[in-house]
């Protein structure tokens, strides 16, 4: 980096504040005859840690969308007025179309207030105190009255296809109990499905809910079905599929005792 004469540096130092880089290198380079440019000058500032104290090089309390005037406007009348109310006083002087947030914004960045006290004074009441659970006159008239059933109420044993995945689905009691309808033919039949198992359909058909088309199955068989793809749509290949699944299973099954048993 070049060399500059503590004269040099010392006349940085007392001129930086306020001004834009590109007024510093005027300055100097006016004053020593050196050679700055903008992207030296913002070297050098930057290695001694040298600040403006401006916006983005700017002059300091400048704005880069509110001019010199509208600036002592806004903090010349801002005192006794909203924020809505100086951005109208504001727009119809200057016929410009600023909204209320950008007021806002600048009167917090340049600590300008209003002096008007928003809160609510000791001892206010509140407009709408005693008056919990208002409502409009005539209101009433849609409310649910005890007893009354929703229009849309389904009776238990009524019957629904469940749109995301396609079981068939039986309300088994009050007031929104559902259950799948396979498992209810198949626990009719066999008991309690075991945990760990679920009831697969041979043909692949969650419509064909014959007791004949269900098969239980383990988790661990339903997955090897799955990503071994020995699902078919003949029941009977899904039959064999399952077996094959079986043994598959209890083949990992060994070897993952086999594996414990080593370590």
């Amino acid at each position: 980096m070049q060399k500059y004469s503590k004269e040099v540096k010392e006349f940085i130092s007392s001129n930086v504040e306020g001004r834009s880089t590109e007024e510093l290198v005027k300055l100097v380079n006016e004053k020593f005859d050196t050679d700055f440019t903008t992207s030296r000058m913002k070297a050098y500032k930057g290695n001694n840690k040298l600040k403006s104290g401006s916006y983005k090089g700017n002059p300091k309390g400048y704005s880069p969308i509110f001019s010199t005037e509208m600036q002592s406007f806004i903090k010349d009348r801002s005192r006794g007025l909203t924020a809505i109310e100086l951005t109208e006083l504001l727009n119809n002087k200057f016929s410009s179309s600023f909204k209320v947030s950008q007021i806002r914004a600048y009167k917090k960045n340049h600590n300008i207030t209003s002096g008007i006290d928003a809160k609510f004074a000791k001892g206010n009441v509140p407009p709408n105190k005693g008056r919990k659970g208002y409502y409009s006159p005539g209101a009433e008239k849609g409310w649910f009255k005890p007893g009354s059933t929703p229009h849309n109420h389904k009776p238990v044993g009524s019957e629904r296809v469940d749109s995301r995945d396609g079981y068939t689905l039986i309300k088994i009691a009050e007031p929104n109990v559902w259950e799948l309808k396979h498992k209810i033919i198949y626990e009719g039949a066999h008991g309690k499905v075991p945990d760990g198992h679920v009831i697969t359909f041979l043909d692949g058909d969650k419509t064909n809910l014959a007791l004949e088309n269900l098969q239980l199955v383990t988790m661990a068989e339903r997955l090897m079905l799955t990503k071994s793809n020995l699902r078919f749509e003949d029941a009977e290949l899904t039959k064999t599929g399952i077996l094959i699944a079986k043994v598959k299973c209890a083949k990992y099954s060994l070897m993952r005792n086999a594996r414990k048993k080593c370590t």
